[in-house]
């Protein structure tokens, strides 16, 4: 049996809507790994930066009187 018009269009549309909505999900997964691996390398360049800093003199609290 050969669906009616109505029925194709709507197949046409969902097809459609579907083939969108998948190319805006590849493009989020791929901007948001590009994101965090730029976030990791800056993670990681601050805590070598910060290893390689002398720890500041902790400076003694005055005794409340």
């Amino acid at each position: 049996m050969k669906p009616i018009a109505g029925e194709q269009k709507s197949a046409r549309t969902d097809s459609a809507a579907r083939q969108i909505m998948n190319t805006e999900l590849a493009a989020r997964q791929k901007k948001t790994a590009r994101l965090r691996e730029l976030r990791l390398e800056k993670e990681e360049a601050e805590r070598l930066e910060q290893a390689d800093k002398p720890a500041a003199p902790k400076r003694a609290r005055k005794k409340a009187s």
